[in-house]
């Protein structure tokens, strides 16, 4: 069976950022918003990850760019996040990561999506931790631009 894409990258290089994971049919892109460094035992705490996931979400479809999201998830290995956009340069995408992981610091107030009849795990949130690794990933990425999508060693 081949290796599919992200199995393909370096993890041993890979540092937190945005990078391009896969482009699809020309203009469907996947982002790998890498909050951690991989196999380096910092992790996302899941229920963080969980709160990360309904902010970022959200913000994202109800932002200027939802009609052109196509997905936005966790990486099971608790190093980060998918964005998938269609239709979105590399830039417009950047400043919108950007807005939301700001947007996502200075947060407070109920959790979109977090009572029980909206969420099949509607306990499991952390959101001050949350608050923090936003805080962490805006600070690496303040000066991200296109020329930083490239997976290292690519």
């Amino acid at each position: 069976m081949q290796k599919i894409a992200s199995f393909q990258v370096d993890h041993n290089l890979l540092t937190p950022g945005i990078y391009v994971s896969r482009v699809d049919f020309s203009d469907i892109v996947t982002y790998d918003l890498r909050f951690k460094t991989p196999n380096a035992g910092d992790y996302l705490d899941p229920a963080a990850a969980h709160t990360i996931e309904h902010l970022f979400a959200t913000a994202v479809r109800c932002g200027p760019l939802g009609a052109s999201t196509v997905y936005f998830g966790p990486m099971g290995c608790l190093t980060g996040f998918y964005l998938i956009f269609k239709g979105v340069s590399h830039a417009d995408a950047i400043r919108e990561i950007r807005r939301i992981v700001q947007w996502m610091t200075d947060f407070s107030g109920t959790i979109p999506g977090s009572e029980k009849k909206e969420c099949g795990n509607y306990r499991f949130h952390n959101l001050e931790q949350a608050r923090r690794e936003a805080a962490a990933f805006g600070a690496v990425i303040q000066n991200w631009t296109e020329s930083d999508l490239l997976y290292p060693g690519d």
